[in-house]
């Protein structure tokens, strides 16, 4: 018989540079199932499906979805059904995080455009009182 690997909450921490608290909240929220052993269940036995889907977590929040659109994108991935149900989900979930991406950044450009503006008044301002002191 194969032995399957398995992992420890502090592998796993470790490989992905993440506090044990944080493992543990990821598992509150359903995202990982380790295999719970010991006294009181104390000690977590994480298996590659759980490794794939921390990493598949952590991929999500880089793209700034929310721990409950990654868990429910990573649920689909697991369920045996419909592959097209899953991706236009994960399309319409990527979309309106593109439109949110695109509404912070004309933000973004908007705030640098009147902090320039205020610069060039600052130095217009600067320049002009220079001259009245000579």
């Amino acid at each position: 018989m194969a032995s399957t690997t398995t992992y420890t909450i502090s592998d796993l921490a470790k490989e992905f540079d993440l506090t044990t608290r944080a493992m543990r909240f990821y598992e509150d929220m359903g995202l990982l199932q380790p295999e719970r052993t010991g006294p009181g269940g104390r000690n977590r036995t994480y298996s590659p499906r759980d490794r794939t889907r921390l990493k598949l977590t952590l991929r999500a929040k880089r793209l700034g979805l929310s721990l409950t659109e990654a868990k429910e994108i990573i649920d689909l991935y697991d369920s045996p059904r419909d592959t097209n149900v899953q991706l236009q989900k994960f399309l319409d979930v990527l979309a309106q995080h593109r439109r949110q991406l695109e509404g912070q950044m004309a933000d973004l450009q908007a705030n640098l455009d009147e902090v320039k503006e205020h610069e060039k008044e600052a130095r217009a301002l600067l320049a002009k009182a220079g001259k009245n002191a000579a």
